[in-house]
């Protein structure tokens, strides 16, 4: 772990727009999908906003990642926002649009990674070569990415788990549910037990980073002969 006051410096400025940006419209594309298919329950809390202190989470947002950046030395970081209050109950068809409002903040991420990759080809293109703004794009790309695939662990209440209770029969869904006051805990123990990461997080990560390569190829080949 790199304990030289200056990098750690330069590696929070580095990574601190693209986290904000990235829990803030993660968690605000939760309940503008939630407003649209009839909850307005983050409507009515004044939660859909695009003010990231609103979104901050004391475990998630802070104690979570603060240990696994010391628990594994730095090498693997990770987050989640402040819940965002949905009562999919209150959906005008609950059991199908419990899906779209669960799957809206991942697919949130996944377009900033598109946004991030996009940015980083434009700089490389116009022959910017400052190191912090291309390892601000990059990270940009991983921290979304890391984020989409995060929430896309099936168990509740992450996102994943909450698409996976929406596809299953009712019976499995209702078993599956009743795992969600405990969800969180259960998935932090996994992650600093080191099973989330390889088993989960990884290989959707890297499938995730060829599919943005393969999306932005004909742009980077174009970059690249205007280059």
């Amino acid at each position: 772990m790199d304990t030289n006051p200056n990098h750690l410096i330069q590696t929070v400025l580095i990574n601190a727009l693209p986290a904000l940006l990235a829990i803030t419209l993660h968690a605000a594309a939760h309940g503008y999908a939630a407003r649209y298919f009839g909850d307005d329950s983050a409507a009515l809390q004044q939660r859909i906003s695009l003010n990231p202190f609103k979104h901050i989470d004391p475990v998630g947002t802070i104690l979570m990642p603060l240990l696994l950046y010391f628990v594994t030395a730095g090498a693997f970081l990770l987050g989640y926002a402040r819940p965002m209050p949905v009562d999919f109950s209150r959906l005008r068809n609950p059991k199908t649009q419990m899906i779209w409002v669960s799957l809206a903040g991942p697919a949130a991420n996944l377009v900033q990674a598109v946004g991030w990759a996009l940015l980083l080809i434009v700089l490389k293109g116009f022959g910017v070569d400052e190191f912090f703004f291309l390892s601000m794009a990059g990270a940009g790309v991983g921290i979304n990415l890391a984020l989409w695939a995060f929430n896309l662990f099936p168990l509740p209440p992450l996102p994943g788990g909450r698409i996976l209770i929406g596809l299953l029969p009712v019976k499995q869904a209702r078993m599956l549910a009743r795992l969600e006051p405990w969800g969180l805990l259960i998935v932090m123990g996994l992650t600093l037990a080191g099973v989330v990461g390889p088993l989960w997080l990884r290989p959707l990560m890297v499938l995730s980073y060829a599919a943005v390569r393969l999306l932005l190829t004909p742009l980077e080949a174009l970059a690249a002969l205007a280059g």
